[in-house]
């Protein structure tokens, strides 16, 4: 099953009441044979434009995302249910990208710049371009007694 994603934006209401919403949504996902990885809440914030939903405008709502899987053909329900449910004013769902593993590399960037291997390696191409800069100096051990090229 892919993973999907769902910003929510649900309509300005007291805390209990915003409980068993978000909780009905989390019942639809699981209804469906899916189950939810990850849930954010971005808090209570002005929407970009009035909202005009179920005969309300709204011009605040709080802001969550959920991370799930469920099966792809059912997709298509989960919206439509979504979209009538009078609590949620606007929802979406988006397939979200593979999760990629990284090398956490916390510890070098918080060392000082000259010890990070990142700083070192560029200094080591630095010191190689200045020695293909470099030009040509008069060696003293050339058997002359002047510099011959001054002027």
């Amino acid at each position: 099953m892919p993973t999907y994603e769902m910003p929510l934006l649900i309509r300005i209401m007291a805390k209990p009441e915003l409980t068993t919403t978000l909780k009905r949504v989390a019942q639809m996902i699981f209804d469906k044979g899916g189950f939810i990885r990850k849930m954010e809440n971005f808090g209570k914030k002005a929407t970009p434009y009035r909202m005009s939903v179920h005969e309300r405008v709204h011009k605040e709502a709080n802001y969550f995302v959920f991370y799930f899987d469920v099966p792809p053909s059912l997709t298509c329900q989960l919206q439509d249910e979504f979209n009538r449910d009078i609590d949620i004013v606007r929802s979406n769902i988006l397939k979200h990208g593979e999760i990629t593993p990284f090398d956490c590399t916390l510890n070098e960037e918080l060392l000082p710049p000259p010890y990070r291997p990142s700083v070192q390696k560029l200094m080591k191409i630095n010191e190689r371009e200045e020695k293909k800069k470099e030009k040509y100096k008069f060696k003293h051990n050339s058997g002359l007694s002047y510099y011959p090229f001054q002027r």
